[in-house]
C-alpha cells in the first residue's frame, strides 16, 4: 500500500503516530508524511527547522517527510493558536498539489487531533488525486473547543460544526477511537461511515529501561512514593484536582506527586506549590520520550486526569496505554471512557473527575497496598495492553482496514 499521512504533527513533536508509522513501514508499506513544522506544545518552532519555506526529510528507512510552513502557536493564547490552525490549513491548502504532483497514492489518511481543521489539506490532495480519504479522529470539534473554552460563542460553534460537517461529508471512512464517539459524529452527519479503531502504543524493548536520567530526577523518583503525571499539562487535564489532592496530602511522609510534561497550566501549579508550602509537588520538565520508559519504571504509580465535561468522557486518553505497557498501576480521576478501561483491566483505582477527596484516598489506598498488590495491578494492566492496544497488531489492523474500506468503495 502507499499510504499518505497528513498531520499537523509529528516527530520531533511526541504524537503515537510517530511511532504507528514506523510500525507500517516494517510490514513493507511506502508512506509520505505531509505535516508542518514542529512547535508543539511549548510554542516556538523546534531546532533545527525554520518557520517559513518548505522542509523535506527522511525518516525510519524510507518515510519522506514534506513540511509546509506554519505560524507556531507561541504561548497558546486563542489568536495564537487560530492563527496556527489557519496557517497549516492554508499553506498546507496551496502547496499540497505542487508538492505532492506525480504522486500516487491508494489511500490518504489524516491524524485528525485538534484541530480537525488538519483535514481539509487532505481534501484538497484527495480532489486532485482522485483517491479514498480516512480520517482518524482523535477529537470531537466543536465539542473540545468548548471544554477548553477557545471558542464560547454559541453562532460561532454554529458555524465550526458546519465546517466540521463538510469534511465529514467529504470522507469515505472516518476512524474513531472509542466507541462513544460514534453517536456525536452521527449527530453531525448521519450518513458517516465508521469503524472503531483505537489508540496504541509501542512498547520500549527492556535495553531502553536503563537510560539514566538527570540527578534530581533520579533522586525525587527513587526516594519517594511517586504518584507521576506524564503528559501535556493542559486545561483538560484537571490538573488543579491533583493540587488539591497533593494539598490534603501534603504531611504524608514520602508522597510526591510528579508532573512530567509541559503545557499551559505549568505555570500556574509552580505558583500553586510555592503559595500552599506543597513540598510533595514536583515539577521536573518535559524530557526527550527515550527517557519515559525509565522514569515509568521507577514510578510507583500513574496518574491519569480529565476535567468533568460531558465531551471528555468519551476520550480515552493516549497515555493510559503507555501506562498501561510499562505494567504500572493506574490511578484515575476520570469519568467515562478512562474510567471504563481502568476497571476492566483491573489495573488500578478509579475516582470521579474533579474529586480531589477521592484522588486522595486513592493515593492513600495505594501507598498502603504491599508492593506485591501493586505488581499484580501492573501485570493486569500490561496484559490488557497486550491484548487490546499493541502496536504492531494495530498497524496491522489499520492496514486491513484501509486495504478493506478500499476495495469495497472501487
Amino acid at each position: 500500500m502507499n499510504l499518505l499521512l497528513v498531520t499537523q504533527f509529528f516527530k520531533p513533536e511526541t504524537f503515537i503516530i510517530n511511532d504507528l508509522v514506523l510500525e507500517m513501514e516494517k510490514l513493507g508499506h511506502k508512506i509520505t508524511v505531509f505535516t508542518g513544522k514542529p512547535n508543539y506544545p511549548d510554542g516556538d518552532i523546534y531546532p533545527g527547522f525554520r518557520q517559513w519555506g518548505i522542509q523535506r526529510e527522511i525518516y525510519g528507512q524510507n518515510i519522506e517527510v514534506i513540511r509546509v510552513p506554519l505560524i507556531p502557536r507561541r504561548q497558546g493564547r486563542t489568536i495564537n493558536l487560530l492563527l496556527n490552525y489557519l496557517s497549516y490549513m492554508i499553506f498546507g491548502s496551496l502547496l499540497a498539489p505542487w508538492l505532492l504532483r506525480g504522486k500516487k497514492f491508494d489511500n490518504i489518511l489524516v491524524f485528525a487531533t485538534s484541530p480537525i481543521t488538519a483535514a481539509v489539506p487532505a481534501i484538497v490532495i484527495k480532489l486532485f488525486k482522485r483517491t479514498h480519504l480516512s480520517v482518524w479522529v482523535l477529537d470531537l470539534w466543536p465539542e473540545s473547543l468548548m471544554v477548553t473554552g477557545f471558542i464560547k460563542n454559541k453562532f460561532l460553534l454554529s458555524i465550526v460544526k458546519f465546517f466540521v460537517w463538510g469534511i465529514y461529508r467529504f470522507t469515505d471512512l472516518i476512524l474513531v477511537p472509542s466507541k462513544a464517539f460514534v453517536e456525536p459524529i452521527k449527530k453531525i452527519d448521519r450518513k458517516a461511515q465508521l469503524c472503531y479503531y483505537p489508540n496504541s502504543f509501542r512498547k520500549t524493548e527492556a535495553a531502553l529501561l536503563i537510560k539514566t536520567l538527570p540527578d534530581q530526577a533520579e533522586k525525587i523518583l527513587s526516594e519517594n512514593f511517586c504518584v507521576v503525571f506524564a503528559g501535556n499539562i493542559g486545561t483538560a487535564q484537571s490538573v488543579e484536582t491533583i493540587v488539591k489532592a497533593a494539598e490534603i496530602l501534603k504531611n504524608t511522609p514520602k508522597l510526591k506527586f510528579v508532573f512530567v510534561g509541559s503545557g499551559l497550566r505549568l505555570s500556574w501549579i509552580e505558583q500553586e506549590k510555592k503559595r500552599l508550602n506543597l513540598e510533595n509537588v514536583e515539577c521536573i520538565g518535559r524530557f526527550d520520550i527515550s527517557f519515559m520508559p525509565a522514569i515509568y519504571s521507577k514510578s510507583k504509580v500513574m496518574l491519569l486526569t480529565l476535567n468533568a465535561d460531558e465531551i471528555l468522557q468519551y476520550t480515552l486518553p493516549w497515555k493510559i496505554q503507555s501506562y498501561m505497557a510499562a505494567g504500572k498501576p493506574v490511578i484515575g480521576a476520570i469519568d467515562g471512557e478512562g474510567a471504563r478501561v481502568i476497571e476492566d483491566a483491573k489495573c488500578g483505582l478509579v475516582g470521579a473527575a474533579e474529586n480531589a477527596q477521592a484522588l486522595a484516598d486513592n493515593v492513600k489506598a495505594m501507598m498502603a497496598m504491599p508492593i506485591e498488590q501493586l505488581n499484580d495491578l501492573g501485570r493486569n494492566g500490561l496484559q490488557y495492553f497486550e491484548k487490546h492496544f499493541e502496536m504492531e497488531s494495530q498497524a496491522q489492523s489499520l492496514v486491513k482496514i484501509l486495504k478493506e474500506y478500499r476495495s469495497e468503495r472501487k
